[in-house]
């Protein structure tokens, strides 16, 4: 009984910390996002590629050889 009561005074103190978050609306969430992406974007490898091969993190780091 008491781990059980111990256990819905954590949830309740998480309900009380996520309903002090601040919100905003979805809509300007997207346009606040957008917003981001649009000034981001010329550093966005995946859009405009990596400069060189050596900066590519996803590169293969060994090629595979047969002995």
């Amino acid at each position: 009984m008491a781990a059980n009561l111990q256990q819905q005074r954590i949830i309740n103190e998480q309900l009380r910390r996520e309903a002090n978050v601040p919100r905003i609306q979805v809509s300007q969430a997207c346009q606040l996002m957008m917003k981001y992406m649009l000034e981001h974007e010329s550093e966005d490898c995946l859009l405009n590629g990596f400069s060189s091969q050596k900066v590519n993190p996803f590169r293969e780091k060994n090629s595979c050889s047969i002995l």
